[in-house]
């Protein structure tokens, strides 16, 4: 409670609190999002890579906090035009976002192949590339017809709200 109290001025220093949101989650976000979704479909990668893009992402996130936070936080301050720390404070937190998830595939594929690949018993079903027939067929069975319609009218209904609030 102490700290999130000291970091009220952090905050403010912004563009107020849904902006710094913004920014922490995409700092944050996309080592999580490429851990999930590679570990998901790639069969090969391992949680050697997964932990490296893992440390690697957050540390890069914090990074950016890092060098964000006194030009937020003290009246004025500003790194020299030009200088390292002045580019990646003025790069928009979208695009460092996007450094961030580039960064975060190539450290979990590249540690993932310099380490041993899991052992396919432990991973068996667990990603797509390892899913059996019968795998697929008993995931196929428990769909009911309640199932399609519910997800159909979920997807009309995201579309709608997208549309909506498109503009």
């Amino acid at each position: 409670m102490v700290i999130g109290l000291l970091w009220i001025p952090v905050i403010q220093g912004g563009k107020g609190l849904y902006d710094y949101l913004q920014g922490v989650q995409a700092y944050l976000a996309p080592p999580i999002f490429v851990v999930f979704f590679l570990g998901v479909f790639a069969k090969r990668l391992n949680r050697q890579g997964a932990l490296a893009a893992l440390i690697t992402g957050f540390a890069m996130g914090l990074f950016r906090l890092a060098v964000d936070t006194p030009v937020k936080l003290l009246d004025g301050f500003a790194y020299p035009s030009g200088s390292f720390l002045w580019v990646v404070n003025n790069i928009f937190f979208q695009y460092y976002s996007i450094l961030i998830l580039l960064v975060s595939v190539g450290v979990m594929v590249g540690v993932s192949y310099m380490t041993a690949p899991p052992v396919y018993e432990k991973i068996s079903g667990l990603t797509y590339g390892t899913l059996s027939d019968e795998d697929r067929q008993t995931t196929r069975s428990s769909w009911t017809r309640r199932d399609l319609i519910a997800s159909g009218i979920v997807l009309v209904l995201i579309l709608a709200a997208y549309l909506y609030f498109t503009g």
